[in-house]
């Protein structure tokens, strides 16, 4: 066995599937094993698995044991000569097993391999070689100097941008996303350190492998796609903690006690500046909306209130300072909460959830009006032309926006369809085309561009060639190319993605096997998926919030008419901590059935006190196929309403306990 490729999975199916795929095509001609750790997904990566590709060796984890563990278990029942650990969010180059297994042979010296690594968008990654990171190289980045000047030789040794990325280098650290080894060196320099659950894991075994007294070589004479951010999102809290205390961990390992404790400080400092920085970031960009939608709420509101001071006859006098001080305020914030409550600030943004949103809002302040003393009302026409007011300018603010073409303001719906193309022949470009429709729907389809160099024929369906796709891109104003890997091999979609300078149209490729389509914008974008799966209603954000509003609601509810349902209740006291459990957010009143089946491919929900075969009659006993086939209903169809009409058919089941039949 000449090579032994151990990919870890983790919830990215169809990269993993992508990925697959292109090893497959690498792999001809060349004697591998492929072994797959998949690390407990719920996403039905073990099925697919299962289905496709059969000819893998799956190892099937019961729990996340992180990436270090994953990793050695399959090093550790692999045959190959050479080892190569490899990311599921990777494609690989036809040429990419030959070339690197080359090299290697023909440097005895060299321990580990990394290649040239490009983003979904054909830019270079600038992780693909990097040195190590001592405490003076760790100040510089940590502080922003190497990102300044990247090509010094003093600021830029973390990602040593001073050696050129086309060339082949002597470097310190790989890449864990591809990591090349000899078998025979890590039998001598030991496996990947299981304390380090993700990140840090790869400078590890880097620095290792030289202290062996081998080297590490950046290869860039082929490349890969890495989708990087995939298995993590690199902006949450959570990486920044996980990222950083692996550097801690590596500097207490290797580095003397004074220049640990040194690392750690910066470290330290490094925590908390990004972690407090992604905190605020976020915290900004979701307030951004609703602050711009209350500022200028309570300038139209206080404008109308001025011209209708000054010009209506029925109006003898200014109104009282209450109006602006305490009124104003709370109908913004019954607008803003009754927008919120109806997705209008959840992305993609929907103007038909704003406008459901401030309709109930106005509702909300109407009804209020009318219970209020005679002191508070001020006035039902300032309340019916702020109404008025609240949904032009709302509309008007997002419609300016979205024409802008401010990505993380774009409405859906409008002028949301992209100017596609795609590369391949007719009858593969069909099907991809298809595939699209079925996913979303209409599209702006522009044509196909052959991906023959020398096709000159004229044809009404296709745009040209693969050689004029930087021009078609201009000409056409083209938004999104797809390529198919059925008519183009890997090294060529890299080659046009590079051949296309306007940096605002997005990628995705197409394997000829697959149902899906999938691409990656930027490193921290992870792009769409253009897929025939199953669209779960109960995981939308929307959806996710109403449902535990309705749980506390429902909640308090039940305890304020406690005496009430001590006559109708069997089990009353039950139905108490019922709603404990679900105000500490331990359970909720409704969820999936509680079978023995495999329901891992369904979106993760609470416990439900009630569930789906509740509604039901008496005594009408559901089968395992019965009883899936009703969950995934509950998912795919949820809506607000029938948990409650479910709640008011299963009245008396709401004092049972979890897990209990009762009819």
């Amino acid at each position: 066995m000449k090579l032994s490729i151990i990919i870890v999975n983790y919830n990215v199916k169809y990269f993993l599937e992508q990925c697959l795929y292109s090893v497959r095509k690498a792999a001809k001609g060349i004697a591998i094993e492929v072994i797959v750790v998949d690390n407990n997904s719920v996403d039905g990566s073990v099925e697919m698995l299962k289905d496709k590709f059969k000819d893998i060796h799956l190892i099937e984890n019961r729990k996340n044991t992180g990436f270090s563990v994953a990793n050695n278990q399959g090093i550790e029942i692999a045959k190959g000569e050479y080892i190569l650990l490899l990311n599921p969010d990777t494609v690989v180059q036809e040429d990419t097993f030959e070339k690197i297994l080359t090299f290697m042979d023909e440097h005895p010296d060299a321990g580990g391999l990394g290649v040239k690594m490009i983003d979904g968008k054909g830019n270079f990654l600038p992780e693909s070689k990097r040195g190590l990171p001592t405490p003076m190289v760790a100040f510089f980045k940590i502080f922003g100097l190497a990102r300044l000047f990247p090509k010094s030789k003093l600021f830029g040794k973390y990602h040593l941008g001073y050696l050129s990325n086309d060339e082949v280098h002597e470097v310190d650290v790989l890449a864990g996303a591809f990591m090349l080894m000899r078998k025979t060196v890590l039998e001598k320099v030991g496996l990947l350190d299981e304390t380090f659950f993700m990140y840090g894991e790869d400078i590890d075994l880097s620095y290792r492998i030289q202290l062996g007294g081998y080297k590490n070589y950046y290869y860039p004479n082929t490349s890969i796609i890495h989708y990087k951010g995939e298995s993590t999102k690199k902006s949450s809290v959570n990486y920044v903690f996980v990222f950083y205390n692996a550097m801690i961990i590596f500097a207490k390992k290797h580095f003397s006690k004074n220049n640990a404790q040194l690392f750690s400080f910066l470290i330290n400092i490094a925590v908390y500046v990004r972690a407090g920085f992604a905190i605020f970031s976020r915290m900004i960009s979701r307030l951004v909306l609703p602050f711009l939608d209350a500022s200028t709420w309570f300038v139209g509101l206080y404008i109308i209130k001025i011209y209708w001071e000054n010009n209506h006859k029925y109006v003898r006098k200014e109104y009282a300072p209450e109006l602006i001080q305490i009124a104003v305020p709370a109908y913004i914030l019954a607008w803003l909460f009754s927008v919120w409550l109806m997705g209008g600030y959840d992305k993609p943004y929907k103007l038909s959830r704003l406008v459901r949103g401030l309709f109930i809002g106005s509702l909300i302040i109407a009804c209020t009006y009318a219970f209020l003393n005679e002191d508070w009302r001020f006035s039902r026409a300032i309340i019916i032309l702020g109404s008025f007011w609240t949904v032009i300018s709302s509309v008007g603010l997002r419609l300016l926006l979205n024409f802008f073409g401010l990505k993380n303001y774009k409405l859906d719906g409008i002028s949301s369809e992209k100017n596609i193309v795609i590369v391949a022949n007719q009858e593969e470009g069909r099907r991809v085309l298809e595939t699209i429709k079925q996913a979303i729907g209409t599209v702006n389809f522009i044509g196909f561009v052959h991906p023959d160099k020398v096709y000159q024929e004229q044809n009404e369906e296709y745009l040209g060639n693969i050689i004029q796709l930087g021009e078609i891109a201009e000409v056409y104003r083209i938004d999104e190319i797809i390529f198919s890997t059925k008519n183009l091999a890997l090294h060529e979609i890299i080659h046009s993605m590079a051949m296309v300078k306007n940096t605002n149209v997005d990628y995705k490729i197409a394997p000829e096997e697959s149902l899906f389509i999938i691409g990656s914008n930027s490193v921290d974008n992870p792009g769409d998926l253009y897929t025939i799966d199953i669209n779960f209603n109960i995981n939308k954000p929307q959806h996710i919030r109403n449902k535990q509003i309705l749980d506390f609601l429902m909640s308090f509810f039940l305890l304020i008419t406690f005496p009430i349902h001590l006559i109708f209740l069997k089990k009353p006291l039950q139905l108490l901590l019922n709603c404990w459990d679900v105000l500490r957010l331990e359970k909720s009143w409704v969820g999936y059935i509680n079978t023995t089946i495999d329901n891992r491919h369904l979106p993760k929900i609470k416990k439900g006190i009630l569930n789906p075969g509740d509604g039901l009659k008496k005594n009408l006993t559901l089968d395992e196929h019965t009883s899936k086939r009703l969950n995934l209903l509950y998912a795919k169809h949820y809506q607000l309403y029938k948990d409650l009409v479910l709640m008011w058919r299963a009245y008396r089941k709401l004092s049972k306990k979890y897990g209990t039949i009762e009819s």
